[in-house]
């Protein structure tokens, strides 16, 4: 028993002598391929199982035939052992080389599909990963290709309704110009409605980019939701009478809100202008509010009959207007962008749905603690 510690330590010091040796080795390799990481690590722990072996055997005093038959015997497990890291390390490699070209998709546009078969746990993780990356990528690029659409839309609708009150006021002034006006004062309105136009226009293209810029600066006040429609229906109450259209709004219940009273009054006047412009004559707009769970909801119902639904997800994109039949007289499709944008920057959400005989549009914001 008083060797057992003589032999234990004979062991340990030639397997540490063949380890430092192989961790020098992986140093030196830690660049190199899988493969010669693995063999090199069988061909340490054989090695070091080797020296051991042999130091012990040469401190016991066997035999020379004794000595060959355990040699013999740590070779054939040495050969076995880095035959096995050899084709471990071949096998992972092939997985790595089938993932790394699985993943080339991504610089050309498409999508990423993980390669078939069995892996490691680690590259099956490795490819479930890159496979939600592919998806938040897709849906990046689609994000992409709406907007740039939605850009080239919003340049040539732009275009086009600056052009024709520019061309209006170039040929009245010429008119007045050339003195050939029966009533200049008709002129003259007709010119201020067609500069109000295009200052109203100009002023929805600023704010929108003052959204987009992430510029857009609040200043959020207490305030009760039917104070704030109250203000809304006030304003837009000439136009609708311009329409023959009724605005319903009264019952509307008091719940607070903080948010900036301005750009919320100018949310539900670009909601009520678009719901007025869009209902026909002896119609009827409603303006509500209640309060779900914690959320303070805020409505607006139409008479328009509905919009299709391929252009609901598109209702609130820069520049949309619809079908020619539903385009306003005026605007060039921002109010609703706007719209989005002003209560996305408060923390909120707008949507619409098609109800009966018409659409409703509803921006849900936080609500004021009492």
């Amino acid at each position: 028993m008083r060797d057992l510690p003589l032999i234990a330590l004979i062991a340990l010091l030639g397997a540490a002598a063949a380890g430092l040796l192989g961790a020098v080795l992986l140093r030196l390799l830690r660049s190199r391929s899988v493969v010669v990481s693995l063999t090199v690590v069988a061909a340490v722990t054989v090695t070091a199982m080797f020296a051991g072996t042999l130091a012990v055997c040469k401190a016991m005093f066997l035999s020379p035939h004794d000595l060959t038959v355990v040699t013999m015997v740590v070779a054939m497990a040495a050969l076995v052992s880095l035959a096995t890291a050899l084709i471990l390390g071949r096998w992972v490699v092939a997985r790595s080389n089938a993932l790394t070209l699985a993943a080339r998709t991504f610089g050309d546009g498409g999508s990423f599909a993980a390669p078939t078969g069995s892996s490691t746990a680690e590259l099956d993780a490795l490819g479930r990963e890159l496979a939600a990356t592919s998806a938040k990528l897709a849906a990046s690029r689609e994000r992409e290709r709406a907007l740039e659409t939605s850009r080239r839309e919003l340049v040539a609708w732009i275009s086009h309704d600056l052009r024709t009150p520019l061309a209006g006021l170039r040929a009245m002034s010429e008119a007045l110009e050339d003195g050939v006006v029966a009533d200049p004062a008709r002129y003259h309105r007709q010119m201020r409605t067609e500069v109000d136009r295009l200052n109203s226009m100009v002023g929805d293209l600023f704010e929108l980019s003052r959204i987009h810029a992430g510029a857009l600066a609040l200043t959020p006040v207490r305030i009760s939701a039917h104070d704030l429609i109250g203000e809304a229906l006030a304003g837009a109450d000439p136009l609708a009478r311009e329409q023959g259209v009724r605005l319903v709004g009264d019952t509307a219940e008091a719940l607070p809100l903080k948010v900036d009273a301005r750009e919320m009054t100018r949310v539900l006047a670009n909601l009520l202008v678009n719901a007025i412009r869009r209902t026909p004559a002896d119609g009827t707009v409603a303006v509500g509010a209640e309060l779900r769970e914690d959320r303070v909801v805020l409505s607006v119902t139409d008479g328009c009959g509905g919009i299709p639904a391929d252009d609901l997800p598109r209702v609130f994109d820069t520049g949309w207007r619809g079908t020619e039949a539903r385009t306003p007289p005026g605007g060039a499709g921002l109010g609703l962008a706007i719209v989005r944008g002003i209560v996305e920057a408060h923390a909120g959400r707008a949507d619409v749905r098609n109800v009966k005989g018409g659409c409703r549009f509803e921006v849900t914001l936080p609500a004021a603690p009492l």
